[in-house]
């Protein structure tokens, strides 16, 4: 220690305390491989949960149509509980379209929008009269595993 004109004494300086520059870049760069690594998997994991939006949306429209059908004996008359197609699904990541209506078929299917079109590995369900349910990704190949949410 050393002595001021004053009286008053003081420590020797210190090392400054806290992070170097290297320190932090090497942080920085730790963070930003465990995002570049996390980031795809979560957003496959949010695209296949909304996935369970277009199944609700078909499996609710599909038991509207059997209902229709057990009172008239016909898909394709009028029945007032039917929505007006296309339609979004509850929660808007997919448009409901119907197609092939006739008295005795039906097929629903599912086109993905908004930000859900991001989703290729199943880009379209479809459902039809006899619970036929048909998954496709964006090449136009079956995938058995769309259904499975």
């Amino acid at each position: 220690m050393r002595n001021t004109p004053h009286g008053f004494r003081f420590k020797a300086a210190r090392n400054a305390a806290g992070f170097s520059l290297i320190e932090l870049m090497i942080v920085v760069a730790i963070i930003a491989i465990l995002s570049a690594v996390a980031y795809p998997s979560y957003v496959k994991y949010v695209q296949k949960s909304r996935r369970a939006d277009a199944l609700s949306a078909l499996a609710q429209t599909q038991v509207i149509f059997e209902r229709c059908y057990a009172q008239s004996f016909s898909y394709s008359v009028a029945c007032t509980a039917l929505p007006i197609f296309p339609f979004a699904s509850n929660q808007g990541f997919y448009a409901i379209a119907l197609s092939n209506l006739t008295a005795t078929t039906f097929t629903l299917t599912a086109t993905p929008t908004g930000s859900q079109t991001a989703d290729s590995r199943c880009a379209l369900f479809s459902i039809n009269e006899t619970n036929q349910r048909i998954g496709l990704d964006a090449s136009g190949t079956a995938q058995a595993e769309c259904w499975n949410p």
